[in-house]
């Protein structure tokens, strides 16, 4: 069977799990969940790594839209090379996105961070994210009348949906717990970044998108701030494979029980959107973590969508 219809090695394993709502592939539609007719039906595409674009009706929320997808190291022996240069390629994200009113940036690497000055340009969407984001997005030439710095405890009303915004952490791992490309930039525009490494994290958050009678969590990488969602209720989670061991398990305990969570930022984002998502993790331990607490467990194919 070809990998196009279903993952290999460990994605496979999570879409043929108990629980799932499906596994589609690019362009299709994953089995639509439950819907109750008291609300309108929220649109998911995942576009690899952290970059989704929700939707409903006319209203459109990305999330850290990256779809340039270069080739860094980043999952070879030899690791990440941190002077490999920042590049856009614009014909991917037209090919792809046409519109937003909302772009979150969760943190500020450049799979996050790197594609966003050409999106907002694009779309002329409000784009939120750390002041430390907001300077390197200045940096990159980012209009600054589209830049709205935030830092946690906001509560946001746009037209058909609002945006809570919450403190949060990034992943770290290894002997000392670490993680690429720490820092911030917090007093000045700094200079045009240039190579990877030049986009630093700046700070992590955490968003929850309020649409179409949905509260999604949106979490760009397996960790979180649990002294600021202790008892948070969602229906909807955005969550990642990787970070401390049982740190899922955690998620789920901190926050009130949820009914779906999707698995993101699981693919090699070294490879092109073109080409089915391959694993850089396996993901049993987090769909083991989600499917204990009776949840289903979502995983989509590069450009698929399911609609909840």
């Amino acid at each position: 069977m070809s990998r196009r219809g279903i993952l290999t090695g460990a994605a496979a394993t999570a879409a043929g799990a108990t629980g799932v709502i499906g596994m589609a592939t690019r362009g299709e539609a994953a089995p639509t969940a439950s819907t109750p007719t008291d609300r309108t039906p929220v649109e998911f595409t995942w576009l690899g790594t952290h970059a989704w674009q929700i939707r409903c009706g006319q209203h459109i929320v990305l999330t850290d839209p990256w779809l340039t997808r270069f080739e860094t190291g980043t999952f070879t022996p030899d690791g990440v090379n941190p002077k490999t240069k920042l590049v856009i390629d614009e014909a991917v994200i037209d090919r792809h996105l046409t519109a937003a009113d909302a772009i979150l940036v969760h943190h500020g690497h450049y799979d996050h961070m790197a594609d966003v000055p050409y999106v907002a340009q694009k779309t002329q969407a409000t784009v939120l994210g750390t002041q430390s984001h907001v300077n390197l997005l200045r940096a990159m030439r980012t209009p600054k009348d589209l830049l709205s710095p935030v830092r946690g405890g906001e509560y946001l009303a746009f037209d058909g949906f609002t945006i809570e915004v919450f403190p949060s952490l990034h992943s770290c791992g290894g002997k000392r717990h670490d993680y690429a490309f720490a820092g911030y930039r917090l007093d000045a525009v700094p200079p045009r970044p240039r190579v990877i490494e030049d986009l630093v994290e700046g700070g992590t958050l955490a968003y929850v998108i309020t649409i179409g009678g949905l509260r999604i969590l949106s979490l760009s990488t397996a960790n979180f701030d649990p002294n600021a969602l202790r008892d948070l209720e969602v229906d909807v989670v955005l969550a990642a494979p990787g970070g401390e061991p049982s740190i899922t398990d955690r998620l789920l305990r901190t926050i009130k029980p949820v009914r779906t969570v999707l698995a993101t930022h699981w693919d090699d984002f070294g490879k092109p959107l073109d080409q089915p998502a391959v694993p850089w993790t396996d993901l049993t331990p987090l769909r083991t973590s989600v499917e204990r607490t009776g949840a289903k467990f979502v995983v989509l194919e590069l450009l698929a969508k399911v609609t909840l």
